[in-house]
């Protein structure tokens, strides 16, 4: 059987599922919790995290956990798993597909094209099925390609697939990532290049993942930025820098800050915690870090 049809098939299985260290911290929210039950949410931000950076648990034990801090989304999660996140009544707030989600293997190259877009053509029906509305992808790497060509090559293939998209309510959220330090030769690495390409596309069905902490190692200017291109964002991720863990006052940028420009934007969707906890309950440090951006 090809790789083809066996991602298929796992993709109709799905839909029936579906339809059926580093510095101490200087804040001292991790050293007594006391308020873990009695901490009400404001309700100005939708609070999420990402799956990955807490994998030391299983997935239905982080479902658990993010409903008893007080929200109840998770990013980065693919369709196999989304079964368990709809047994606990937790979001998907950024899905993966059922493929590799290989970020430098992206849509700015040409070669990768007719496997990235059966992939999303593929996984679409399946998460409008679910209720869910963003799905990830990545421009790729550059391999000596200048920026207009990589933003020609990564419009003529989100070309082919947001009328499907549009079709399903669900919208193409393409991730930037820094090049300077993490991402080596990625493309989207500038908040003005993502733009321009939402412009040129031109659909509503087609904004940016504004990641906080590649933005600042990239370009900085994070309040600015949102400020001036927070129509074209879709989604935003956190994390301390340098390092990518905690988000207290032991790294340089200041959150709460950061999340009332994004509040101040009318922004309405989700803020994903996404750095590598150190707290020896790392728990602890995802209940911070929702404290600390509930503005």
């Amino acid at each position: 059987m090809s790789s083809k049809q066996n991602r298929r098939t796992l993709l109709k299985n799905i839909a029936l599922g579906t339809s059926a260290v580093i510095a101490a911290p200087a804040i001292s929210f991790a050293k007594n919790f006391e308020e873990k039950q009695s901490y009400k949410l404001k309700g100005n931000i939708n609070h999420s995290v990402s799956r990955w950076t807490f994998g030391y648990l299983s997935l239905d034990d982080l479902c658990k956990a993010v409903k008893e801090i007080g929200f109840n989304a998770i990013d980065l999660v693919g369709p196999k798993d989304w079964p368990t996140l709809q047994k606990h009544g937790v979001y998907s707030s950024m899905c993966y597909t059922a493929g590799d989600n290989n970020l430098y293997k992206g849509l700015d190259n040409p070669i990768y094209h007719e496997k990235l877009i059966q992939e999303y053509l593929d996984v679409i029906p399946i998460m409008a099925k679910a209720g869910y509305k963003n799905l990830i992808c990545f421009s790729g790497k550059r391999e000596g390609m200048d920026d207009e060509t990589g933003m020609k090559n990564c419009k003529d293939a989100l070309e082919k697939i947001l009328p499907f998209a549009e079709k399903n309510g669900v919208t193409m959220v393409m991730e930037l990532l820094n090049s300077k330090i993490d991402h080596k030769d990625y493309m989207c690495n500038h908040v003005e290049w993502g733009a321009e390409l939402c412009k040129r596309i031109g659909s509503e069905n087609f904004k940016l993942l504004f990641d906080i902490y590649h933005m600042q190692i990239q370009e900085g200017d994070i309040i600015r930025n949102i400020q001036d291109y927070h129509q074209y964002i879709a989604h935003y991720h956190t994390g301390g820098i340098p390092g990518r863990h905690e988000i207290n006052d032991s790294q340089e940028l200041h959150y709460p800050a950061v999340m009332k420009a994004i509040v101040k934007t009318g922004y309405k969707g989700y803020v994903a915690q996404e750095f590598m906890p150190t707290y020896p309950d790392k728990l602890d440090s995802l209940r911070e870090a929702i404290k600390i951006c509930d503005v």
